[in-house]
């Protein structure tokens, strides 16, 4: 096990968490100024319910497609910068994708936008993996959460400009303005330097905790040296993350549409299963880097696995709607560490040039959203929706089963506790 010394940040780290933060919410605040505004455009371009799928289809089938090249560019221009660019060239999409006088030019955009997201992704997870090491401690889990306040907000953002009546692109050019601004203020207070600097560590990384170390996988002159037990653990973090991915899209493409069509909530009613789930992982975000500091990645992931698992499958075996929602607020909890978990994972893994084993989880990741709705359709439609949402349980059991893959709780000298509550300001 790694042993970790808990240290005071100084004023440099503090600012860069606070510019990490920033980029978070902005990268959630961007396209959460859109969605609202879809129906709009749909009525605008005059199209039909396949046409608009199709179109919007466009925005996770271009960051699967550009998702592989963010470890490469990472690398060239940095996580900060590369985060600030991509931030940039998001907002430039998501303007034209709502300014679009045609659908093709509106995928297109979407296209685009997907693709310098999954570039924003990855440079603000590797940068905020870079400053939660100068810490010292977990912080990754906040950062989802602020990403989660950005979505909030731009969704409020979007619903304020429609009841004012602002046009609509009038409205995407303040929101990529506001944005784009804080986006670049944050890449001054963000970490200089390379990105592939050693992590300060007080004691070799014993073999049982990583495999082995990071200076045998970087021995014969520097090339990359991937074991089959590397494979192995890559391959359980992209299913672990991808969990967390099929959760969530549970919530976002099905809750509403189980509550009112298979138990016959209101519609006011049926929009809080989606808002459970959200506002349950958002809470377990916000707590979720105490309980990894206390327990570890791996005691925090089978607990969250079991609770997903149990209370969403409690719910599908006794449909009401006041548990089915609880249901969703228990999977949307278990599964709040998840993603980052398997991302820090990732790019901590031996044997992997800098970022590409966060690439590589972040780009499956998304595959796995790009998947996940029609596959449950399919189900759904064969069999019923209440079968088709046995994908959570499932996922939520599969993380129990893979869990060991992640650390451990790390041990610390005796003495440093009483330092923790000072090393956490």
């Amino acid at each position: 096990m790694t042993i970790d010394v808990l240290r005071r940040p100084g004023l440099a780290e503090r600012q860069a968490r606070a510019a990490v933060a920033v980029l978070f919410f902005t990268n959630g605040a961007l396209f959460a100024n859109l969605l609202p505004r879809y129906p709009q455009i749909k009525a605008d371009l005059g199209i039909g319910n396949a046409a608009y799928g199709l179109a919007v289809a466009a925005f996770p089938a271009g960051a699967v497609v550009a998702g592989l090249a963010a470890g490469v560019l990472v690398r060239r221009l940095g996580s900060a910068r590369a985060a600030v660019a991509s931030t940039l060239l998001t907002a430039a999409g998501i303007l034209v994708a709502g300014l679009s006088q045609s659908v093709v030019l509106f995928a297109m955009a979407l296209f685009l936008a997907g693709a310098m997201d999954a570039f924003t992704d990855v440079a603000q997870n590797a940068h905020g993996l870079r400053v939660q090491r100068r810490y010292g401690r977990s912080i990754i889990n906040s950062f989802h959460a602020i990403w989660s306040i950005g979505a909030v907000t731009g969704g409020a953002m979007a619903v304020g400009a429609i009841a004012l009546d602002l046009p609509l692109g009038v409205h995407l050019l303040i929101s990529g303005v506001l944005f784009g601004i804080a986006a670049c203020v944050a890449l001054r207070f963000c970490l200089p330097g390379p990105d592939t600097e050693p992590a300060e560590e007080t004691e070799t990384e014993t073999k049982e905790a990583k495999g082995e170390s990071r200076e045998k996988a970087s021995a014969g002159g520097g090339r990359s040296a991937m074991t089959s037990r590397t494979r192995y653990v890559l391959a359980a973090l992209v299913l672990i993350a991808t969990a967390g991915t099929l959760v969530e899209d549970a919530g976002n493409s099905w809750a509403a549409l189980y509550l009112s069509d298979s138990l016959n909530a209101s519609a006011a009613l049926a929009a809080s299963g989606f808002i459970a789930l959200v506002g349950a992982q958002f809470v377990g975000r916000i707590l979720g880097d105490r309980l990894v500091d206390r327990f570890g990645q791996r005691a925090v992931a089978r607990a969250g696995g079991f609770i997903a698992a149990a209370g969403m499958g409690l719910a599908l075996a006794v449909p009401t709607v006041p548990g089915t929602i609880l249901g969703f607020a228990a999977a949307g909890f278990g599964v709040a560490t998840l993603v980052p978990a398997a991302m820090h994972e990732a790019d901590e893994l031996p044997g992997l040039k800098p970022g590409s084993g966060l690439t590589i989880v972040s780009w499956l990741m998304r595959l796995g959203f790009l998947l996940s709705p029609p596959v449950v359709g399919l189900v759904a439609d064969e069999a019923g929706l209440r079968l088709g949402l046995l994908v959570v349980p499932l996922a939520g059991a599969l993380v129990v089963v893979l869990a060991g893959v992640l650390g451990a709780r790390k041990r610390r000298p005796a003495g440093d506790e009483g330092q923790e509550s000072a090393a956490a300001r």
